[in-house]
């Protein structure tokens, strides 16, 4: 057998593999140092460290250049001893303690940076941002990507005013979270200068390139309201776009004057360059907000004028029926992503004759469209191309659908919250799967154990890929699909069980052990334990070493783990500094709710 050089070895390995490699012995140490100097991208988006176990990493990291960090639990000074002109790209995700003086001292160290995403907890002071920000923008003039998101109960909106005229010529990428639909218009009109925005256009024809040197090629903006006037402005000032994604959040329906229209979507028509395209009316602020002044005309608009897009989203299109987004799927021959959510009357009808086209789908998502039925699911099916399908909230899809789902030869990921599959179902799926890596059944409530075991121990490969499972809001999972999942589960190393009352600390000693069942299967990296109640005080103990190695984020909120002393917590946050409980309700991560709370 052929020897593979250590070097190679080492370049497969995640981070936490080589710091548990570097344990064996003085000589793997040292090829593990010497591995890490050589590193240019380092990226860890699901780990928490705190700031000694940061310091540990990076100060043996002196060549990156890429950084991709969650900072759930730093502080500013955490991070600026590690900044340096080395850097090209900063990911900064989860800043829930950074101040805003981050944003300065990344500007001051950083000048070279061509990419930048921060994430930001809202502050009191928007002066400091405003400042810090421009001092940012004054110093990385080759930035191409800018990505800002502030998040918070009350939080003000970027002022726009405090980067006009600081925001580099470079930029080709820019999203900003959140900002007014006013302050956008005005600014997205700078950019344009030169431009009169109201001069009487003509879809036909390819607009002009702007006068102020900007190419801006991606535009995502997260607003109090998406109108005409926004519209209007950003297809006529910025020539160059090819991505375009917009969503509002208001608090009440806006007045006919001032919202989102058919005329809106028929300008989008004009922007010849644009491939994908989202328009989005959130329910965060308020239930049942949508475009009401848009119906299948619209539709038809913008159907015809933007023939070419390759990625749509629409969510919150209550008056559009099947022939509007049929119009979509008909006429753009090179669409590959398509998703709709809270689609009140897109059904099956939408997607009659689909198979008849010539292009390739490699990703659909229909959220909580109640009159989706397995028909459609089966027309979709044709496309053998297709990689993910989300069907949450489709709450009529039956088992009918699963068999030619399971033929999918690309299929990765599978999203079947609440739909009314049953064990017979799973039987099908787990004896002829496609080579499934993530799995949402969450809520699946006519799913039992037996069900489960189908799934993973059946004739298919489901038990040898699958890496993550959503068993969430299920009665019938009870510890013996956890045992199961323990046993045949190989590769799942994220685990949600949330509202599952059947479970008991025979399942969380089963996940604690998982590697003894079966050489070579993966340790769990999250797992989601909210509210099962049926869990004791005495579950916290299966977190002592050597148990459930390699655990990086636990939820336990509202369940006996929870109510443990801080003293018992203290010793397992001691023993594991990069494990993540989370007491609160979150999701897996807490990528939903980081900005509210404070994590241990």
């Amino acid at each position: 057998m052929e020897q593979v050089p250590i070097e190679e070895i080492l370049w497969r390995l995640d981070l936490e593999s080589l710091c548990s490699l570097a344990c064996v012995n003085k000589a793997l140490c040292s090829s593990v140092l010497c591995h890490l100097r050589l590193l240019s991208s380092l990226h860890l988006p699901t780990l928490c460290p705190d700031a000694l176990t940061l310091n540990h990493i990076l100060g043996k990291c002196s060549g990156v250049k890429t950084l991709n960090l969650n900072c759930l639990r730093l502080q500013d000074s955490s991070l600026c001893a590690f900044l340096s002109p080395n850097l090209l790209e900063l990911n900064l995700l989860g800043g829930s303690f950074f101040s805003h003086h981050i944003l300065a001292s990344i500007g001051q160290s950083c000048p070279n940076l061509r990419v930048l995403t921060v994430e930001l907890a809202a502050q009191e002071s928007s002066h400091a941002f405003k400042s810090n920000l421009a001092r940012l923008l004054e110093r990385c003039l080759c930035l191409e990507c800018l990505c800002l998101k502030i998040r918070g109960i009350e939080v003000d909106a970027i002022d726009l005013r405090s980067i006009e005229f600081f925001i580099p010529k470079t930029i080709k990428t820019l999203k900003l979270q959140p900002v007014l639909e006013q302050d956008a218009t005005d600014f997205i009109n700078k950019l344009g200068v030169g431009r009169n925005v109201l001069e009487t256009y003509d879809c036909s024809k390819s607009l002009p390139p702007t006068s102020s040197g900007f190419t801006l090629q991606r535009l995502r903006l997260v607003l109090d309201l998406i109108s005409d006037a926004l519209i209007r402005t950003i297809i006529h000032s910025l020539s160059h776009l090819v991505d375009l994604d917009l969503e509002d959040r208001p608090y009440k329906d806006p007045p006919p004057h001032h919202d989102l229209t058919n005329n809106g979507l028929q300008v989008l028509g004009c922007c010849k360059h644009l491939r994908g395209l989202s328009l989005v009316r959130s329910r965060q602020n308020q239930h049942g907000m949508s475009f009401k002044r848009i119906n299948d005309m619209g539709m038809f608009l913008l159907s015809e004028g933007c023939k070419d897009l390759e990625s749509v989203r629409l969510c919150g299109f209550s008056k559009v029926s099947d022939a509007g987004f049929a119009s979509i799927l008909h006429s753009c021959q090179n669409l590959k992503q398509f998703e709709v959510r809270n689609a009140l009357f897109l059904s099956d009808l939408a997607f009659h004759d689909l198979s008849k086209t010539q292009y390739a789908l490699v990703e659909v998502r229909l959220l909580a469209c109640n009159l989706i039925t397995s028909e459609a699911v089966k027309e979709l099916a044709s496309f053998t191309t297709l990689e993910v399908l989300d069907f949450g909230g489709c709450k009529s899809l039956a088992d009918s659908c699963l068999g030619p789902i399971s033929y999918l030869p690309r299929l990765t990921a599978l999203n079947l919250t609440g739909a009314d599959i049953t064990d017979s179902g799973l039987l099908v799926l787990g004896e002829v799967s496609p080579p499934l890596t993530r799995l949402c059944l969450r809520g699946c409530k006519r799913v039992t154990d037996k069900g489960v075991s189908f799934l993973l121990r059946g004739g298919g490969i489901t038990g040898k890929t699958l890496e993550a499972l959503d068993l969430g809001h299920m009665p019938g999972i009870s510890d013996k699909a956890i045992f199961t999942v323990a046993e045949a589960g190989i590769e799942i190393t994220e685990l949600c069980i949330r509202f599952c009352f059947r479970v008991t600390d025979s399942s969380l000693e089963a996940l604690a052990k998982k590697r003894t069942f079966q050489d070579g299967s993966k340790q769990l990296r999250r797992l989601d334990l909210y509210n099962c109640i049926s869990l004791s005080v005495d579950g916290l103990r299966l977190l002592k070493r050597p148990l459930f190695c390699g655990l990086h984020w636990l939820g336990i909120g509202n369940t006996r783990l929870a109510c443990q002393s801080d003293s018992l917590k203290a010793e397992t946050w001691k023993e594991r500094p990069w494990l993540t409980m989370c007491l609160d309700g979150c999701e897996m991560g807490c990528h939903d709710g980081w900005q509210f709370h404070v994590l241990e």
